[in-house]
């Protein structure tokens, strides 16, 4: 019996590079920058001067009737009501996703139609929700504060809005929830429970949602938004924070196909591993990323000599990415393979919980496409990366097999492997 095959079939994103896949596939191509100077509060004169920023969005208002987003989506008052800034953000990126994927309102209330998503729900809009249950002592609850601030906020309003009947799952492993949202995706596919998954992931962009990142001395305090995200670098200092949201469908091969929707990749397989080391820390080792890569690698039945490209998840931060470094040794370089390895997040910032999508997505593109984006400002590797092959500028080459990695806190680690569809 063939094993049924599992494809990426659909792109949305509204991302600090591009709000529609053909800005962002320019920008990874030219690594063209969206990070710019950011004040998180006007007129304090704090040590975080960057973000990943957001074009064409406004979101700063507490109330969704201020926001303010690009022409051409038209939204009701019943769907934002409930959502919170990356509720819009999700809503914007899953519209581009289901024109791309060429799915029907049919297709997407369909018994075998699933939604997997991920966020940290809303900081800004929690603290004004209970700030207001304190300060009227109770007399005053907004009746949707708690679905429009929760973790779980994108499950609830984008399933409600688009009817979804399969399943519905979110996923809270921090900077790897949406990986993981793939890989369970695949599984569900590859068991024959659901024909097709929309993975979502988002995450606001405020104080709130970056800055508190600073408390844990992960941010980069570089002025400059040419060089303060600088991942695999030796002078690296921290992550530059970013918001917006990213979409995919996850779909069995056959289902896109007799439907005419693109296939940007076939997803072989995935595997992940814990650290069991630290709260927020990496193992300085890098032993379970290894495993996970190598597990991934075991489900795609590939091996290590043929990945012709690495995402890694390098967010720039000294401890992270040396762990990674000394994974990406153990699994490849050790063995004699040399793929191509390099990080988007020096043009992005670091997308949180989203991240995992939205690089994924990256991946694809650069598969359909036939290009190997370099990582920007990387400058003077650090020496524990001697023996990477990682290509600064963008290689016009195709790469064939490419592997994800996504860490998050408590050592959550996740891979996957996607591959150039060939029918």
């Amino acid at each position: 019996m063939t094993a049924p095959r599992v494809v990426v079939s659909g792109l949305g994103f509204v991302t600090s590079i591009g709000n529609s896949q053909a800005a962002v596939t320019e920008s990874l191509r030219t690594l063209r920058s969206g990070i710019e100077s950011y004040e998180f509060m006007p007129g304090a004169n704090l040590p975080i001067k960057v973000v990943g920023t957001l074009k064409e969005f406004d979101t700063t208002s507490l109330q969704w009737a201020g926001w303010k987003w690009p022409e051409g989506y038209k939204f009701s008052r019943e769907v934002l009501r409930g959502m919170a800034p990356h509720g819009l953000y999700a809503l914007c990126a899953s519209e581009q996703l289901i024109a791309d994927a060429r799915l029907t309102a049919a297709d997407l209330t369909a018994d075998d139609t699933g939604l997997f998503c991920a966020s940290a729900g809303s900081p800004r809009l929690i603290r004004h929700f209970l700030n207001q249950i304190h300060e009227s002592r109770g007399e005053r609850i907004p009746p949707m504060g708690v679905v429009s601030t929760i973790a779980g906020t994108l499950n609830f309003n984008l399933a409600a809005h688009f009817g979804i009947r399969g399943a519905v799952a979110g996923f809270v492993s921090a900077c790897a929830s949406t990986t993981q949202a793939i890989g369970y995706a695949c599984d569900e596919i590859r068991l024959g429970r659901l024909r097709r998954v929309l993975v979502v992931g988002g995450e606001d962009l405020n104080m709130e949602s970056v800055y508190s990142f600073h408390g844990m001395r992960a941010l980069s305090r570089n002025p400059d938004p040419t060089r303060a995200s600088r991942p695999f670098d030796r002078d690296r200092d921290g992550f530059v924070g970013t918001g917006g949201a990213a979409a995919l469908v996850i779909e069995l091969a056959e289902s896109a196909r007799a439907r005419g929707a693109p296939i940007y990749a076939e997803l072989l397989g995935w595997g992940q591993a814990a650290d069991g080391y630290n709260v927020a820390n990496s193992d300085p080792d890098g032993r379970g990323l290894s495993m996970a890569m190598r597990r991934a690698l075991a489900d795609a039945k590939v091996a290590p000599g043929e990945i012709d490209y690495v995402n890694a998840h390098a967010t720039s931060t000294p401890v992270g990415d040396a762990s990674e470094a000394k994974a990406l040794h153990a699994t490849f370089t050790a063995v004699g393979a040399h793929p191509a390895v390099s990080s988007t997040k020096a043009l992005t910032g670091h997308g949180l919980s989203f991240s995992g999508a939205m690089e994924t997505a990256f991946c694809a593109v650069s598969i359909a496409q036939g290009f190997i984006p370099g990582t920007a400002n990387l400058e003077n590797p650090d020496p524990v990366c001697a023996g990477l092959n990682l290509p600064r500028t963008t290689l016009p080459i195709a790469p064939r097999t490419v592997l994800k990695d996504s860490s998050g806190f408590g050592g959550c680690n996740v891979c996957l492997v996607l591959r150039r569809w060939e029918p």
